[in-house]
């Protein structure tokens, strides 16, 4: 690395500091808009496109939302953490779509267990709901990715660990595309019952049996490479 870049890696690091510093504070929660460009560069003693690629690197991450013409936002939660990091990862590591299934599993199958434990009846309401959203939408791909996504978001915020749900929201966002894109009809309605099982499940708030759907729900090895050819 470059003079230049470690100094411009220094000052943006000035500004995650700060804006660090602020949310362990309490002056700025989930939902706060960030101080301006102008402000901040100021306050942290950098340049402006500075602290345009700290907040260009933080949207990324999807720690920030970037509103064009409002400012730019502290997000709703760590949940709010999406897949472009992990597309980026997987590119860059030539990350195999089996290694990201694999890791998958074993993050939403313990998230499975701990909602089971940990759901509230509005946590239940709103996973029950995206089963039912589920089962209307068998025929449009399309509508049903949406809701199977939303499902298992949801599902891994019940389990109460924010940092889980934040790990899930991106591994189900990247891999649940990838395999709903193929499906059609009677396999939509078999993968939505699967759904269903899992609700019931950790409704019942049986986290064994909640695992144990979770990991029957997943694809297994021997069906990931028919969905890897259909991509």
């Amino acid at each position: 690395m470059s003079d230049d870049s470690r100094s411009r890696r220094r000052k943006s690091d000035a500004v995650m500091d700060f804006l660090r510093s602020e949310i362990r504070g309490g002056r700025l929660r989930p939902g706060d808009r960030l101080p301006s460009e102008r402000e901040l560069a100021s306050r942290t003693r950098v340049s402006r496109p500075t602290v345009r690629a700290a907040f260009s690197a933080l949207a990324v991450l999807g720690i920030v939302d970037v509103r064009h013409g409002s400012g730019t936002f502290l997000a709703d939660g760590v949940h709010e953490m999406e897949s472009r990091p992990l597309k980026l990862l997987s590119s860059l590591h030539g990350l195999s779509e089996s290694q990201i299934l694999d890791a998958r599993r074993a993050l939403e199958v313990a998230a499975a267990g701990l909602a089971a434990v940990e759901a509230t009846p509005e946590q239940l309401a709103t996973i029950a709901d995206e089963v039912t959203a589920m089962f209307a939408s068998v025929d449009d791909v399309e509508r049903f990715r949406e809701h199977d996504v939303r499902f298992h978001q949801h599902l891994a915020r019940a389990s109460g660990n924010p940092m889980l749900a934040a790990f899930v929201d991106m591994v189900a966002g990247f891999s649940v595309g990838r395999r709903s894109r193929s499906s059609r009809g009677d396999d939509l309605r078999a993968k939505a019952t699967h759904h269903r099982n899992i609700y019931l499940a950790v409704r019942a708030r049986n986290a064994d049996l909640a695992r144990t759907a979770m990991n029957q729900h997943l694809p297994s090895p021997s069906e990931r490479i028919p969905a890897a050819r259909a991509v």
